[in-house]
């Protein structure tokens, strides 16, 4: 479950920066290939089948859509290509907000949208750290390209790392003011959690996850201004690796203490 919800939001991230971006990430059809059989969520208790069915059909939409949009590149059916970005993206929202709402069946409607908030920024931190890291790469294959390209993805990265930083902060504060616990009326509060041995995972998370990437992120918008491609990429390749082990250890503690984070 960790994986599916790390590899979808991975995969849906990279396909939102195709409207920002104009850049084919078939990366993504591959991790949806991979994961987009897989059950939804064993062992989260009762779940809605319908929610479930939303999010499997929304995957499979998006990475249909996007299968499509690179089968045209290079061919007369190009002119289609702008609906099909538009049915991937809405597909993909739909499906984030059907894992979210399965992921946290049961809980309150302020956790609930909380979790939705959570789900979209990750799938936006994750997407943009990927494909900055990805066109930067394309910089020392063509020296010439313009660097306002790799300006402009750097901040979009930075604004999804802002974004996301609010929205865990606002998850974490939510939880120690509630108590939230792993099940109704079961286990220990957030609170102590955070504060003991267990709670490791939850400051892995916020080092690796949110501060690394912020600073790398601000390391990388200098670098770039200045013109330094190369050593913009080789942070963006540090700058993606800390993002997805802080998203990995995310999607651990929201299953194992209901908090998104």
């Amino acid at each position: 479950m960790v994986l599916f919800l790390f590899l979808s939001h991975l995969a849906l991230g990279i396909i939102f920066t195709l409207v920002c971006v104009s850049l084919l990430l078939v990366i993504a059809l591959a991790f949806f290939l991979n994961e987009v059989k897989r059950p939804l969520s064993p062992g989260l208790g009762t779940l809605s089948i319908g929610v479930d069915a939303f999010s499997l059909w929304g995957l499979v939409t998006s990475t249909a859509a996007i299968a499509i949009y690179w089968a045209t590149v290079g061919r007369t059916l190009a002119s289609i290509r702008p609906l099909l970005v538009s049915i991937a993206v809405g597909a993909g929202l739909i499906a984030i907000v059907a894992q979210a709402f399965v992921a946290v069946s049961g809980q309150g409607l302020a956790l609930v949208a909380m979790t939705i908030a959570s789900f979209l920024s990750s799938a936006a931190l994750l997407g943009g750290a990927c494909t900055a890291m990805i066109l930067g790469h394309w910089y020392l294959v063509i020296p010439s390209m313009q660097v306002s390209h790799l300006q402009s993805i750097v901040k979009l990265h930075m604004a999804s790392m802002a974004v996301r930083v609010a929205v865990v902060v606002a998850a974490v504060v939510l939880a120690l003011a509630t108590s939230v616990t792993a099940a109704p009326g079961l286990g220990p509060s957030f609170r102590h959690y955070i504060t003991s041995i267990a709670g490791i995972f939850f400051w892995q998370r916020v080092l690796f996850g949110l501060f690394g990437p912020a600073v790398l992120s601000y390391l990388t918008w200098e670098t770039a201004k200045i013109r330094s491609t190369q050593s913009a990429t080789g942070i963006l390749y540090v700058d993606f690796f800390t993002v997805v082990v802080g998203e990995v250890l995310a999607k651990y503690i929201l299953l194992a203490t209901r908090v998104p984070v």
